[in-house]
């Protein structure tokens, strides 16, 4: 099984705190396999961070749209910000990446209306049910809608800084492309050791 965090930020990020090397050693302290760095509006990080532990790494972005939030896993480019986001998603797919709504009924952050998640759902393959971040009752509304919907659904630890690694993960079986993760991702165990806060974090 592989332990995975799909949510996390670099000082590539504007608001993110630690390096690359940082980041990879505390990957291997707490025995995560795979790792998505999604700084905001960004993807040179996680670029880098390919190069430099492609065993680890998934290049991903966390993209602000007109709307609200869209990460991108899997991409090869920068997804630009403040598209429409149907743009954003379709430039994602486009890529061969898969589509992840991070908090999505976050009220402490700007998001989608829930009406238009519904609109978006043909083009959304993971929703966030579980952030660190976020409120208790704004986690379980993301896990009902994203059942509702039929979608994936991810544990993030929406890190900031190295030592906010390894507090919640999923653990899932390995998988052979990007089709076969999101399937693969349906089946994961979530994992939550602890929370580090609620509603503080973009």
């Amino acid at each position: 099984m592989l332990r995975v965090d799909l949510h996390l930020h670099s000082h590539y990020s504007h608001d993110g705190r630690s390096s690359l090397p940082e980041l990879i050693e505390r990957a291997h302290e707490c025995r995560l396999d795979r790792i998505a760095l999604t700084d905001h509006n960004s993807v040179e990080g996680a670029l880098n961070l390919v190069r430099l532990a492609p065993e680890l790494a998934i290049a991903g972005e966390e993209a602000k749209t007109l709307e609200g939030e869209v990460i991108g896993l899997f991409i090869t480019s920068r997804v630009p910000p403040f598209l429409a986001p149907e743009e954003a998603m379709d430039l994602i797919h486009g890529m061969g990446g898969l589509t992840y709504i991070p908090h999505p009924l976050d009220r402490h952050r700007a998001n989608f209306r829930p009406a238009r998640l519904v609109e978006l759902a043909p083009r959304i393959d993971i929703i966030e049910s579980y952030n660190p971040w976020c409120d208790a009752s704004a986690n379980r509304a993301a896990a009902q809608l994203a059942e509702d919907l039929g979608k994936a659904q991810a544990t993030g630890s929406d890190s900031h800084s190295a030592d906010e690694l390894g507090k919640s993960w999923m653990e899932m079986d390995d998988y052979t492309s990007t089709e076969d993760f999101l399937e693969k991702l349906r089946y994961a165990r979530h994992v939550v050791t602890a929370s580090s806060g609620t509603g503080r974090r973009a």
